[in-house]
């Protein structure tokens, strides 16, 4: 019996890799692709940024129709709640004004449901302006105050 070599693959196997073994070509080295002509790799650039641009803009303008929409549905809800809260703070008023002027009379009672609803109103300014100085510092383009303010 011949000594068996271990380094020698089976002969059914010999084929197994189609002629590549472990990083070894037998062949030689494979031959390196063409070189891709520079006006096909500018094209594909091109094509490739004009279609991100597009994306880009329809995004832009799939997001202003989204605020669009939830702008007029916020200013219509907002609209009927301004004119519940109307009608409320009219029925506060008139109730107070009776429950106070048997108490100090219709006249005095009126300046002091009118100084407070004044003053509510004052309250409510104040706090809005303060809500609005947060939105403008939210948008500005220079959180850190590094340049000029748009």
């Amino acid at each position: 019996m011949p000594p068996h070599d271990p380094d020698t693959p089976p002969a059914s196997d010999r084929r197994a890799f189609d002629g590549v073994s472990h990083g070894y070509a037998p062949n030689g080295p494979a031959a390196p692709p063409p070189p891709v002509p520079l006006e096909d790799i500018v094209r594909d650039v091109v094509d490739n940024l004009s279609t991100t641009a597009r994306a880009e803009l329809a995004l832009l303008e799939a997001r202003g129709a989204l605020a669009g929409h939830g702008i007029k549905w916020a200013s219509a809800w907002g609209f009927v709640a301004a004119c519940a809260l109307l009608v409320a703070m009219l029925a506060v008023a008139f109730g107070a004004i009776l429950v106070l002027a048997p108490h100090v009379g219709p006249l005095l009672a009126t300046l002091i449901v009118f100084a407070s609803l004044i003053a509510l109103a004052g309250f409510a300014g104040w706090r809005a302006k303060i809500s609005v100085g947060d939105v403008r510092t939210a948008l500005r383009r220079d959180l850190m105050h590094e340049g000029d303010d748009d």
